[in-house]
Order: C-alpha cells, then structure tokens, then sequence
C-alpha cells in the first residue's frame, strides 16, 4: 500500500502507456548535479542522464536529455530542432514551464509536451536512468520507451 504514494506524473504516465520502468530512490535534499546523482545512487555514469530545457529564439522551449557527464552543444542543440539560437531555461522558470523542480525535472509528463531530442548515444544502451520527476529518484528504462513516453527524436547534441 505504502508503494502507491510514491508514484510521480511520469510514473503514472508510464503505467498508462504499459511501458515498464523500475526506480532507484536516494537521499536527496536539494538540487545537485547529475553526476553527483549518479555517485549517490550508485549508478554508472554513462547511463544516467540528465534533462535540460533551453528556450529558442522563437520563445519555445525544447527539451534534451544527454549524459550526465556531458555538455549540451547549444549550436548542434539548435540545429536539431530547427531554432536559429538556443538558450538554458533560467533556474527560476523551471518549475512554471515543466511542473517539475530543478533536479527533479524529467522528459515525461511535463506542463506541456514540448519537442524532445535524447542525444544519439542512448540509442546504443539497452536501458537508461532518467529523473523520476521528483529530487531522490531515478526511473530506468530503455531509452525506445523513453522516446516513446516523452514524444521524442533521437540526435547528437552533445561537445
């Protein structure tokens, strides 16, 4: 019964869809980094990724989800979703554009659907950790399932 409390919008997205995931929690107060997510819950770092939400020229937002321990190229960012620039989403926005918190922030089930790349180099690994949609959890699950879920398109956006 317990269990039930901890379901997040994305979890139960993902129950809608009948798409399996597991999850890991881990203590977590506040914001850190991915990497530092990816140490707390004794996750290898090359499947543990993280999503960024940039804002583009036009006003729109996109959403990427890269590796943890790498850097969203802006330029090839931009490129893949067809914007003339891109930039990060302030820290402060965060919550009002997605529903979720920073650090907590994942690509399924945000406010509203917004265009969604997962870099390339998912696509070579049977599963990925993604946020669970809240700060002290991480969903594993394939990143086909990901793509599904979040609506998404595969492509290199990272240095």
């Amino acid at each position: 019964m317990g269990r039930k409390e901890l379901k997040t919008n994305a979890m139960r997205i993902l129950d809608r869809l009948k798409i399996p995931y597991s999850y890991e929690t881990y203590e977590c107060e506040q914001f850190v980094d991915g990497v530092s997510v990816a140490d707390k819950a004794g996750l290898a770092h090359e499947l543990v990724y993280k999503t960024l939400v940039t804002t583009g020229k036009s006003k729109e937002h996109y959403v990427f989800v890269i590796p943890v321990e790498a850097e969203l190229d802006l330029k090839k960012a931009a490129k893949a979703v067809g914007e003339k620039s891109l930039e990060m989403l302030p820290v402060k926005e965060i919550t009002a554009v997605t529903g979720y918190v920073r650090g907590g922030c994942t690509a399924i089930g945000m406010k509203k659907s917004f265009p969604t790349i997962i870099n390339e180099t998912a696509e070579q690994l049977g599963q990925i950790y993604v946020s669970g949609g809240k700060l002290g959890m991480q969903l594993r699950l394939s990143p086909e399932d990901l793509k599904k879920a979040s609506n998404a398109k595969y492509a290199n956006v990272i240095f």
